[in-house]
C-alpha cells in the first residue's frame, strides 16, 4: 500500500510527457498518480478517467475559438495547469498538452483516492456514514478539484513538471491498465468523438460507466 512518504517523495512526470497529442497522453495518464503536498499533509490518488481535448482543431476545447486570457495556459508550455471555474459552483482542473502555441489539454474526470483520504474528506466537507463511500470524494471533475482543494487562483499556470511544485503527476510503476475509450460527457460539439479514455472496470469512473471500446 502506498504511504504519505512515499507518495511525496515521488517525482513529476518530465514535460516531453505531455508535449504529445493528448490523445496519447490522456491514454498514458491512466494509472498515473495526481499527488498535492500541504505542508506536512500528502494526498495521492490514481487517475482512472480524463478527457482528450485536441486545440484548435476541436470545436468542444476551450482554445477552438483562439487565445483569450481564460484560456491563456493552454497556448503555453506543455505539462502547465489549466484550472477553470464552471457552473458557478465547481472548478475544473486540465494539464496542458502538445508543443507551444498548439493548446491542446487533458480534462482530469475521476481519481481511486490513496493518501490522505481524511483531508480529501476534510476538503469536501464529508463525514460519518457518507465516507464509507470513498467515490464521494473524487468521483467526477467538481469533487476531485474540491478534494484535492484546486482552485483557478491558487492553481492555474503551476507547472506540474516542477520539482518545486505542491501538485504534480507522478508514476509510481503500477501496471499498465486495460483502458476503455467512450465519447465525452457533458458536451454538446463533437459529443461523439471517442475522447474519453477510462480504467475499464474501475468503480471510480464518474458519470456514465459505460465500457466502450477497449483497447
Amino acid at each position: 500500500m502506498l504511504t504519505a512518504e512515499e507518495a511525496g517523495k515521488l517525482h513529476p512526470l518530465p514535460r516531453s510527457f505531455y508535449d504529445r497529442d493528448p490523445r496519447k497522453v490522456s491514454r498514458d495518464l491512466l494509472g498515473k498518480l495526481l499527488v498535492r503536498r500541504d505542508g506536512k499533509t500528502v494526498r495521492a490518488a490514481r487517475i482512472v478517467e480524463v478527457e482528450a481535448y485536441l486545440g484548435r482543431n476541436d470545436p468542444a476545447a476551450h482554445s477552438f475559438a483562439g487565445r483569450t486570457a481564460r484560456n491563456a495556459v493552454l497556448w503555453g508550455p506543455p505539462g502547465m495547469s489549466y484550472v477553470y471555474f464552471i457552473y458557478g459552483n465547481h472548478y475544473c482542473f486540465n494539464v496542458s498538452c502538445l508543443p507551444d502555441g498548439k493548446a491542446g489539454g487533458v480534462l482530469f474526470r475521476a481519481l481511486e483516492p490513496l493518501v490522505g483520504i481524511a483531508e480529501m474528506a476534510r476538503a469536501r466537507r464529508i463525514q460519518g456514514s457518507e465516507l464509507a463511500d470513498l467515490r464521494q470524494l473524487t468521483s467526477g471533475p467538481g469533487r476531485l478539484a474540491e478534494a484535492f482543494e484546486i482552485t483557478r487562483p491558487r492553481d492555474n499556470g503551476k507547472d506540474l513538471t516542477s520539482v518545486d511544485s505542491d501538485l504534480w503527476i507522478a508514476d509510481d510503476g503500477w501496471a499498465r491498465p486495460r483502458v476503455a475509450i467512450t465519447a465525452r460527457i457533458g458536451i454538446t460539439k463533437a459529443a461523439e468523438k471517442p475522447l474519453r479514455f477510462i480504467v475499464s472496470g474501475n468503480r471510480f469512473v464518474s458519470g456514465r460507466r459505460m465500457q466502450g471500446k477497449s483497447s
